[in-house]
């Protein structure tokens, strides 16, 4: 693969993975005073946390992307690389569902869903690329926290979610 084709498809994986972050961060705008009203468990870490994290996260997320796809192009690694589509889609949604529509119950079983996407992400980014794979497991142990966050969260807070 010519280097402006691997550097354009780099900044391709980088645009469509951060256009999902936009996204969601739309619709989190009001998220950190959301946040703040909550009663949250005491391992809750504080909002200021989030931001910092995620966009490590989703820049892991894209770097691992552009190498399945340098690996194999689109059409070599298109499972994968649908998975991985799917999952930021989902990923997505989950900001939507807690923090936009205040669904506690429905964002959780989003994050469930993520869960799962992105471990079968990892298992076909790991046909294609170890190394993407385990560019990955930042991001699903971070959902994994998450997902216990969203649940205790929302178990305390049946008023607001």
């Amino acid at each position: 693969m010519k280097r402006g084709t691997q550097i354009s498809g780099f900044l391709g994986w980088l645009a469509i993975t951060f256009a999902a972050a936009a996204l969601g961060a739309w619709a989190s705008s009001s998220a950190a005073s959301f946040y703040a009203s909550l009663a949250l468990p005491a391992w809750a870490p504080p909002a200021g946390v989030f931001g910092p994290v995620w966009t490590l996260l989703y820049a892991l997320m894209a770097v691992a992307a552009w190498w399945v796809w340098r690996e194999r192009g689109w059409r070599g690694a298109r499972p994968a690389l649908l998975l991985y589509l799917l999952q930021l889609a989902v990923n997505a949604l989950w900001s939507w569902l807690f923090f936009g529509w205040k669904l506690g119950a429905l964002a959780f079983a989003d994050i469930l869903l993520l869960i799962a996407l992105v471990c079968a992400t990892i298992v076909r980014f790991a046909r294609v690329s170890r190394i993407a794979a385990v560019m990955l497991l930042p991001y699903l142990a971070w959902i994994v926290f998450a997902c216990a966050l969203n649940y205790a969260v929302w178990r305390a807070n049946p008023a607001l979610l």
